[in-house]
């Protein structure tokens, strides 16, 4: 199975992986151990296809990526 994400969607999931996959209230969440596979899998074919993490400027990368995707997303999940 192949999918593919913008350049965007990758940096944001990177980021956002990065910072919950190893959280016990993450680790809670994923009530599956084979599900782990998967996880590593994602999260480590994000950070080898992103030369963008090692950049002084991800902050501000990030940051223009999280806004263009929101956006995009128009209302959806706006509260």
């Amino acid at each position: 199975m192949k999918f593919e994400l913008t350049d965007d969607q990758a940096l944001v999931l990177s980021d956002w992986m990065n910072r919950f996959m190893h959280r016990e209230e993450f680790s809670a969440l994923v009530d599956d151990r084979a599900v782990w596979s998967a996880l590593f899998r994602i999260s480590g074919a994000l950070e080898t296809q992103l030369s963008s993490i090692f950049d002084s400027s991800y902050s501000d990368r990030l940051e223009a990526a999280r806004q263009r995707l929101i956006g995009e997303l128009g209302e959806f999940g706006d509260q």
